[in-house]
């Protein structure tokens, strides 16, 4: 059954035109989805990560090498994002952030800011899905002298079928065919940059280092100090990761193999069986991982050629309905690998511990309250900046809160000011006026429907 269900969905993939190095990859996670591969990383196999230099130390006295450096540099986001989960219409990353900027602005500020400073001209990519390309390219469209001549401001991933959880056949849903396809996960970045030509083309102009971030992570901007340490030390491959707190207990977190010594990612759907209590120990496993990565080009290339395109990167089973806002519609498993597990394939691979700074992902509106609070600031150079060195509070909005359209009708004149809370509960459907104050801990709950203008929030409400 498994091998008609993989002729089924290889063939689906041809018809629509997908490139053949995609098919092979896919191709390969579906045989092994057949055989019921696990992908579990035990604790017995690996030690925590406890040896990690921090950015300050591998920054470089001699500017002109960052300057050099970022000279060889590409910034790549990854933009398939749809939000689904927050409740957004099309990019994630189109949606504003903060002062009227959406998330791409804001990228787009940096990267203008990076290159008057250091007189070098990085170039932005976007990799982009099948979804998100033609709304994103529009907000880029937007900065002047973002695009540099001759590279494109974007490539598309790859796509592929939607299986069946039961039988792995590819879905069929006639209602909306589109929604039979998805983007393979964000480890489909390598394979797109090859099957785009781009991996040839950056290398041929000269361009030496990747530096990989999720789009909707502000703090991950292109910091030059890493690529020029890679440079001086010859490393191919930096993955950022940064020290674990409470509320970091189920990220994912690089460990090191036994059995090779080699740095491996292990992410919660990765853990054995009953070991989760080693997985969310800060203590044991101090550090988690960013998704923030540095790639060497040419190591890149020499990997993909060594393994005929196909890296093997451990498999990611997401399960879902085809129709991911009807729960009962078709059960189906998207096949998807991370970029982040590529650290195991380069010999040398290290990790270096940033700031949490340089990690402000927006997955949820409760994320989205605090960047957008007076708790941060847009710097000149489209940095996102704390106002001050307390900790941010802790965010627990309720139901109506959870989707974009229902979170900006709650707060019309704007979200609060939390510079002296500590924690945000709104466990009512309030509508919060303009200038409302959060001090200490504070809790809405009950029958709370409009809180007023100028309102000072303390206690229970």
């Amino acid at each position: 059954m498994t091998s008609e269900a993989l002729r089924a969905a290889t063939g689906t993939m041809r018809r629509a035109g997908v490139d053949d190095l995609a098919i092979r990859v896919f191709a390969s996670f579906h045989e092994q989805l057949g055989s019921d591969t696990t992908g579990t990383i035990p604790e017995d196999t690996v030690e925590p990560l406890t040896e990690v230099p921090a950015l300050a130390d591998v920054r470089p006295d001699d500017e002109n090498a960052v300057r050099e450096a970022l000279g060889r540099t590409v910034v790549v986001k990854l933009n398939g994002g749809l939000g689904t989960g927050m409740g957004v219409q099309g990019p994630k990353s189109a949606l504003e952030v903060r002062e009227g900027r959406t998330f791409l602005d804001v990228i787009a500020e940096q990267v203008l800011a990076l290159r008057e400073r250091y007189g070098v001209t990085v170039p932005l990519l976007l990799m982009n899905s099948f979804r998100t390309r033609d709304e994103s390219l529009a907000v880029l469209r937007g900065h002047p002298g973002l695009e540099v001549e001759g590279l494109p401001l974007d490539f598309v991933q790859s796509k592929e079928p939607k299986v069946r959880a039961d039988d792995l056949f590819p879905v069929e849903w006639p209602v909306d065919p589109e929604l039979e396809w998805c983007p393979p996960g964000h480890g489909d970045v390598y394979v797109s940059l090859r099957t785009s030509g781009l991996l040839d083309t950056l290398r041929e102009r000269g361009y030496r280092y990747l530096f990989l971030s999720n789009a909707d992570n502000l703090g991950a901007t292109c910091d030059g100090a890493v690529p020029a340490w890679m440079a001086a030390e010859g490393i191919p491959y930096v993955a950022e990761v940064c020290p674990r707190t409470a509320n970091d207990r189920k990220g994912g977190q690089l460990v090191v193999r036994r059995a090779d010594g080699r740095l491996v990612l292990r992410d919660s759907a990765m853990v054995a069986d009953g070991e989760d209590h080693y997985f969310q120990d800060i203590d044991r496993h101090r550090f988690f991982h960013t998704n923030n990565l540095w790639v060497d080009l040419g190591a890149l290339a020499a990997r993909l050629d060594e393994r005929d395109g196909v890296l093997g990167l451990p498999l990611i089973v997401n399960r879902k309905t085809v129709d991911p806002t009807d729960a009962t519609s078709t059960p189906v498993i998207q096949i998807e690998s991370a970029m982040g597990a590529a650290v195991e394939i380069f010999d040398g691979a290290r990790a270096v511990a940033v700031p949490r700074t340089r990690f402000r992902p927006v997955k949820t509106t409760n994320e989205l309250l605090l960047i957008r609070s007076d708790l941060y600031r847009l710097a000149a150079d489209g940095s996102v900046e704390a106002v001050s060195d307390r900790p941010e509070p802790f965010v627990d909005l309720a139901k109506p809160y959870k989707l974009v359209g229902g979170f900006e009708e709650r707060f019309p004149g704007g979200v609060p000011s939390l510079r002296e809370c500590t924690s945000l509960r709104v466990e009512a459907d309030a509508t919060f006026g303009t200038g409302v104050v959060c001090i200490g801990d504070v809790r809405v709950t009950g029958d709370t429907r409009d809180i007023p203008d100028g309102a000072r929030l303390e206690g229970d409400v």
